[in-house]
């Protein structure tokens, strides 16, 4: 069984920068991929960022390009989200996941894809 525990977030100003970091542990095996997933109340949780495990192939939701950077430390099982350029509407729960299997292309992005979750943490961006 795999536990994946998030921690960093926090009340930032709009503009301002933050980081939320992933541990994994509990595995046997590499994932194929994780990822970072968003949600706010009322809405469906939404797809942010994610990597492939093997290569570090990045791929992110087009709202967050360019401000929002996910990257990996295998030795650590870790995976981190840098967050820059925040804005209000960034703000929610912000949940880590992991695919153990495989997926492909807009696969990826698809949250039934993803095996094992985080609990979140809460990221509130003031403007």
């Amino acid at each position: 069984q795999v536990t994946l525990v998030e921690s960093g977030g926090g009340l930032v100003q709009a503009g301002g920068s933050l980081r939320v970091s992933c541990v994994a542990s509990g595995r046997t095996a590499s994932p194929y991929a994780m990822g970072w997933f968003r949600q706010t109340p009322g809405k469906e949780r939404e797809f942010v960022a994610g990597i492939i495990w093997s290569t570090a192939a990045t791929y992110y939701a087009e709202s967050v390009k360019g401000r929002l950077t996910i990257s990996r430390d295998n030795a650590k099982n870790t995976i981190y989200l840098q967050m820059n350029s925040l804005k209000p509407e960034d703000t929610a729960v912000y949940y880590c996941a992991s695919l153990e299997g495989w997926c492909s292309g807009y696969s990826c992005y698809e949250s039934r894809r993803y095996d094992y979750w985080g609990l979140g943490t809460q990221v509130t961006v003031s403007s």
